[in-house]
């Protein structure tokens, strides 16, 4: 019995050891399926999901789904500690309680066992009671062993959670950004479409260049810490996974339809960001895919024969050969075929929804009102019947007040 205690207690140290090395500390993928956090949230995500997937309210779903990244990072550290507590408990009932204790001095079994418990627990947060003294030089080595496992565990939390926390926020300031560049969702018709002005090509270009950068952070901190994939966005209409396949999309059309610089730049943040979506399905285990797409009347298709012609027509005014070129839309076809199943299973898995191809109208799109703000025509009718609606104590009143001599 105490031999089998002994190697369950070393199993159970080493095992968090190396999994929070593997996870916190390596900058690396963690490999093997064998570990307490793969574990952890096989047994949490999925049963998270089919209780989400019953609850109607859209919002609330989404809620539930947003709480899960946070919490579940609160209790992998419970869990670590509670099984190093458990580990280093079980040691010490193998060496036969090797403790002075004044509540129980020669307890029975389950007695010695929740003293060894109960001096584990202690010393691996460091309490340092004293109610509890080792009686062996064994037993005293092992208590400093533990306890100073337990300052590095505390130390190791200490610096994990601001790493955590600022590639999060690094990533979301992108895809915020892109709400103002292609819609809300992002799509990568809207995305083209509000850079179609004059030197819209070099706006463009640049934007690629920094969603390239974009995908190499996010392929550098999601594979260090797969924990951030799980992290949603603070609107619910907005996420990294949908942000990444706009502008994929994005990509993929002007590598099939135009050439030029901004071609050469869709090349580069192509493969970075492509790259970088089949490296974080690795980490979930999503590499068997059919890489294929579906059938163009599948529900699951995202660029049905209606939707692709919408496309050329919000396409139509930027001298984009699509419909009028059947290798263009052959090509546009085979390009889809590199990201889009393994976007879709991630999709799947982490319950984002994928963008659309082309936005759905909307009946008030503050981006085109601000648009037709550029002193166009309506526009100064615009701004009157827009200052209708301010307060009377607003400074821009009374300067139209003066302006007008009222």
């Amino acid at each position: 019995m105490r031999l089998i205690a002994l190697v369950l207690g070393i199993v159970c140290c080493f095992g968090v050891v190396l999994d929070a090395l593997q996870t916190i500390i390596l900058p690396r993928r963690p490999t093997g399926r064998v570990r307490l956090t793969r574990f952890f949230y096989i047994l949490t995500w999925r049963p998270l999901v089919a209780v989400a997937q019953r609850v109607r309210d859209h919002r609330v779903r989404e809620q539930i789904y947003s709480a899960y990244g946070p919490v579940s990072l609160l209790l992998l550290l419970g869990l670590w500690a509670s099984v190093l507590v458990f580990g280093f408990g079980c040691v010490y009932f193998a060496l036969g309680t090797p403790f002075s204790d004044a509540v129980n001095p020669h307890g029975p079994f389950w007695a010695s066992a929740r003293t060894d418990l109960y001096v584990s627990g202690t010393t691996l947060f460091t309490l340092g009671l004293g109610d509890v003294t080792p009686v062996r030089h064994m037993a005293r080595l092992l208590v400093v062993i533990e306890a100073g496992t337990g300052l590095g565990f505390v130390a190791l939390v200490i610096g994990y959670l601001p790493v955590l926390y600022q590639a999060f926020s690094r990533r979301e300031v992108s895809v915020a950004m892109l709400d103002g560049r292609a819609g809300s969702p992002p799509t990568a018709t809207e995305l083209l479409r509000r850079h179609g002005h004059e030197g819209g090509e070099r706006d463009l270009a640049r934007l690629l260049e920094e969603w390239e950068r974009w995908s190499a952070e996010i392929l550098e901190t999601h594979i260090s810490y797969p924990i951030l994939c799980y992290y949603r966005s603070q609107h619910d209409n907005q996420s990294w996974l949908s942000g990444l396949v706009a502008v994929l999309d994005a990509c993929a059309l002007l590598i099939t339809t135009i050439e030029g610089p901004t071609a050469r730049q869709a090349q580069l943040t192509f493969a970075m960001g492509r790259h970088a979506l089949v490296d974080i399905g690795h980490v979930f285990h999503l590499e068997k895919i059919n890489e294929t797409l579906p059938p163009e009347e599948s529900e699951t298709e995202r660029l049905p024969k209606e939707t692709f012609y919408r496309l050329c027509g919000e396409l139509g005014d930027m001298h984009m050969r699509l419909c009028g070129d059947p290798a263009a839309q052959q090509r546009l076809t085979a390009i889809r075929t590199l990201y889009e199943p393994h976007a879709q299973v991630l999709a799947e898995y982490l319950k984002m929804p994928l963008p659309l191809w082309v936005a759905e109208p909307k009946k008030n799109d503050a981006w085109k009102k601000v648009a037709d703000l550029r002193m166009g025509a309506g526009a100064a009718e615009t701004l009157l019947n827009a200052i209708e609606h301010v307060s009377d104590r607003s400074t821009a009143t009374h300067l139209h007040e003066e302006e007008h001599g009222f």
